[in-house]
């Protein structure tokens, strides 16, 4: 029998009878003989290189961390980088998550798969209590089933999950119900504890979806835009360079007229080789270029560091930023990245 989108609008081009596409660029899902070549090469030339030099890793201000968490209206907007696109952001009163993934590997068995190379910053344990997390997509190192499991149980109730459109049946067999589905452009409000409401959007990315061989695009995937009073943040996902980017400065323009996005959380890893992976991951280069296209005031790269998910070596992204900011004369405080475990302290949002 043929698969059948439940959510399928006609009048929406990403949307299709069967499951949703990209619409910014041309798409197409790589072949099994695509990614068999792509795997042999990599084979015979011995990738990815070990790193030159041991990811850094800073142990977590768990005292601050926890203070700045129950801090209510004195909160202080703040991103912390757990591991690989995960990552801890404090604004608007709230504790966000985004793609939370704490198991040891990126697969959907225990023991075969992409190896967590670093341990994550903030241990489940270790973290504050989340109110939300942010879901870009249904691949195995971006959503982990015991990692939001681990999450639905937390002292205190389970947070909201926010995710793509189809992802909703799938925390159901989990027996997660608090989750709000979107499609590209919805939004949910949510409110802190200390009386601040701050707007969750979904917003379109250029990637795809798939938990197994059957289902490729069946569920959507994208990025956030959080407009907290105190911090706006953007989330890309996971995604290829487009023209949507240049598109959500413009969309948002008259929202945020004290300019752009405070932080942009950006991947800047698992991106070679680019005849494989342009379609699906940006590059360090064109990471640059979403930080410009949408006019964020910084923007931190992450997905890089973690899991050797492609052929260049782990330690090479923060590298290759550092030479393209020097070239491109772009400060290190606007576009940067952090140890694991490490934490940058924003400036409020005025106005």
């Amino acid at each position: 029998m043929a698969r059948r989108n439940p959510h399928f609008q006609p009048d929406q081009p990403h949307h299709t009878a069967d499951g949703f596409r990209n619409v910014a660029a041309p798409f197409e899902v790589k072949s099994l003989a695509d990614v068999l070549r792509w795997r042999w090469n990599a084979r015979a030339e011995g990738l990815p290189k070990p790193p030159q030099a041991p990811i850094p890793q800073v142990p977590p201000d768990l005292a601050w961390l926890h203070a700045n968490a129950t801090a209510g209206a004195a909160m202080v907007p703040a991103v912390t980088w757990v591991g690989h696109a995960t990552v801890l952001a404090q604004l608007g009163g709230l504790n966000v998550l985004t793609d939370p993934i704490f198991a040891e590997r990126a697969s959907p068995v225990s023991f075969v798969g992409p190896r967590r190379e670093q341990p994550p910053g903030l241990s489940l344990a270790q973290l504050p209590h989340i109110d939300v997390v942010m879901v870009s997509h249904n691949h195995y190192d971006h959503l982990c089933a015991p990692s939001v499991r681990a999450l639905a149980a937390q002292a205190g109730g389970p947070p909201r999950f926010v995710v793509p459109l189809g992802l909703k049946a799938w925390f159901a067999k989990l027996g997660i119900h608090t989750v709000d589905e979107l499609d590209w452009w919805q939004s949910v409000m949510v409110d802190s504890a200390c009386g601040r409401q701050s707007e969750v959007m979904l917003v379109p990315a250029q990637h795809w979806s798939a938990r197994g061989i059957a289902d490729r695009m069946a569920t959507l995937w994208g990025g956030f835009a959080m407009f907290a009073p105190d911090c706006h943040l953007f989330f890309a996902g996971d995604t290829a360079y487009s023209r949507e980017f240049a598109a959500l400065k413009a969309r948002f323009a008259e929202r945020q007229q004290a300019g752009g996005f405070d932080i942009a959380l950006l991947p800047i890893g698992a991106y070679e080789p680019r005849w494989f992976m342009a379609p699906q991951h940006v590059n360090v280069e064109e990471a640059l270029r979403i930080h410009h296209d949408l006019g964020a005031q910084r923007s931190l790269g992450v997905h890089w560091g973690t899991f050797a998910l492609t052929d260049e070596p782990l330690d090479e992204p923060p590298r290759e930023l550092q030479r393209l900011r020097a070239a491109q004369n772009v400060s290190d405080d606007a576009v940067f990245v952090l140890p694991i475990g490490g934490t940058r302290v924003l400036p409020p949002r005025r106005g």
